[in-house]
């Protein structure tokens, strides 16, 4: 399966495409903004596509053709203010969106956030990205799209352990960015994980383990 990682350059994206690069069932395609970061997944004999999601929806398309699954794991970023948020992880999410339709792609991944879809439990220091999460989940979840949302809690450098805790209420804590990054990895081809949100934390579970509790 050829995949269009939206967000190549970010820490999950990086390392979601090392993930698909070295599989022998996928391969990436890595969405980036600038010429500098294209060359440097092509330097690794990566795919890389120029993409803004500031753009129109024909170019996110032309970015996506020829895939058959986009992950969505794109953030304006913690230094940016409420406006880029909304430009980038609420409408970019959703022009992502309609360019998977209008390419003709069904498989969707999208990385929210943890408890999005709760607005009492959303991180009032962060407001607005709960907003922008939120609401495009909802897109996602009313589009014609085969997608899975996974919600992650607080983002982590350290490394992975291969297990995490997936649960519709969890409390707010963590999970490393590695392990977020082989969970889309394992709901990719995951029938069971098809048209279902999920929270994600750090566990002691086995990533194909805990999803098959969904």
């Amino acid at each position: 399966m050829k995949v269009l990682v939206v967000g190549a350059n970010g820490q999950i994206g990086r390392q979601l495409v090392e993930l698909l690069e070295n599989s022998c069932e996928h391969t990436p395609r890595a969405m980036v903004r600038t010429e500098v970061q294209a060359d440097a997944f092509q330097k690794s004999d990566i795919q890389a596509v120029l993409g803004n999601l500031e753009g129109s929806v024909d170019e996110i398309a032309e970015a996506a053709k020829g895939c058959e699954a986009i992950v969505f794991t794109a953030g304006s970023g913690g230094k940016t203010g409420p406006d880029k948020t909304l430009l980038v992880d609420l409408d970019g999410a959703v022009k992502t969106m309609e360019a998977a339709e209008k390419a003709g792609i069904s498989r969707f991944i999208m990385v929210s956030a943890l408890q999005a879809h709760h607005r009492e439990n959303w991180n009032e220091a962060i407001k607005p990205y709960y907003v922008a999460k939120h609401y495009a989940d909802k897109m996602l979840e009313a589009s014609n799209l085969n997608y899975t949302i996974i919600r992650p809690g607080g983002l982590l450098n350290d490394p992975g352990t291969g297990k995490v805790a997936i649960a519709e209420n969890v409390t707010r804590t963590t999970i490393p960015r590695q392990d977020v990054a082989k969970t889309i990895f394992a709901v990719l081809n995951n029938e069971n994980t098809f048209k279902r949100s999920f929270d994600l934390v750090s566990g002691n579970t086995p990533i194909e383990e805990a999803l098959l509790s969904l």
